[in-house]
């Protein structure tokens, strides 16, 4: 699998990213983009202690964030391992947030693909309305980009009506231009979105991959008129960051991606301190981090 993508120019990029995150919002706007940004955003827990029980807490934060401002946007999705798909649709029902589910093989990738494709089945025949899948780093830096390629589509295959999330695990690509062939070949592939990292691995979610990512989204766009979505996952921890990215999203895209249809957060630590702000910008006063439930 032959692709002609661009050169990246880590000069610029970086230049780019320093500059995002110099913009002052504040007052109206900066309200706007903490609401945004919490509507964005899709909890996960994905650790191996996981329980029915926290799966139900996460989805009653997410459904209503701020329970004393019920005005406030729920949350985009929630994301949980296959096996608890079936729970979190059970607590989702009757909302607008999403069920998210990792599969094939989360984090590594790493069995047969067979495997992958049936959990990646039994999840969507859970009631999972979005798949968030890992590709096989090994074999892409193996050069093995048509393997990729044919492992990603039939994911896409086995997905049926939901939405395909497709995680390159950036940190472990090496090279800015390893992120914006992988970008390439998961777009091209059938991805509705591409996704930076799981989590697991440092580093995660950096402006500089976002936004390699974010000008392959618009050069593909370009040329095909095709729409993907983007989602940094991993490393995003406050909402000044948050607001940067939204920031980089709008000049690099446009505000047709300023929507939890074409640009999540996959970070859950970011929720409590964007909660602790707009608490502030209610009240005048900060509450305490303990005062908000944890992801």
């Amino acid at each position: 699998m032959q692709l002609r993508c661009p050169t990246v120019d880590e000069v610029m990029v970086n230049e780019r990213c320093a500059s995002f995150a110099k913009r002052s919002i504040k007052k109206e706007s900066k309200m706007a983009g903490l609401k945004l940004a919490l509507s964005m955003m899709d909890l996960t827990t994905l650790e191996g202690k996981d329980t029915p029980g926290k799966v139900a807490h996460l989805c009653r934060k997410a459904i209503r964030p701020f329970p004393e401002h019920p005005d406030l946007p729920s949350c985009a999705a929630v994301c949980v391992y296959p096996n608890l798909v079936r729970h979190a649709r059970h607590f989702l029902r009757n909302s607008s947030v999403k069920v998210a589910s990792v599969a094939t093989s989360f984090p590594s990738g790493l069995v047969p693909l067979k495997i992958r494709l049936a959990d990646v089945r039994s999840a969507v025949a859970d009631g999972a309305d979005e798949i968030d899948m890992v590709i096989d780093r090994g074999a892409f830096l193996a050069g093995e980009h048509a393997r990729v390629a044919d492992e990603i589509a039939a994911t896409r295959e086995a997905c049926g009506e939901a939405h395909l999330k497709v995680i390159l695990e950036t940190g472990e690509l090496v090279t800015l231009d390893n992120v914006r062939i992988a970008s390439e070949i998961a777009m091209r592939a059938g991805g509705d979105f591409i996704k930076t990292s799981t989590g697991k691995v440092t580093p995660a979610a950096t402006p500089q991959v976002t936004l390699v990512m974010l000008e392959a989204i618009r050069d593909y766009f370009y040329e095909t008129g095709i729409v993907v979505g983007m989602k940094p996952a991993g490393g995003i921890r406050t909402s000044k960051q948050a607001l940067a990215y939204l920031v980089m999203v709008k000049e690099t895209l446009g505000d047709r991606w300023l929507t939890p249809d074409l640009f999540r957060f996959g970070a859950s630590t970011l929720a409590n301190d964007v909660l602790m702000q707009i608490g502030k910008e209610f009240s005048g006063r900060y509450q305490g981090s303990d005062y908000y439930s944890l992801p």
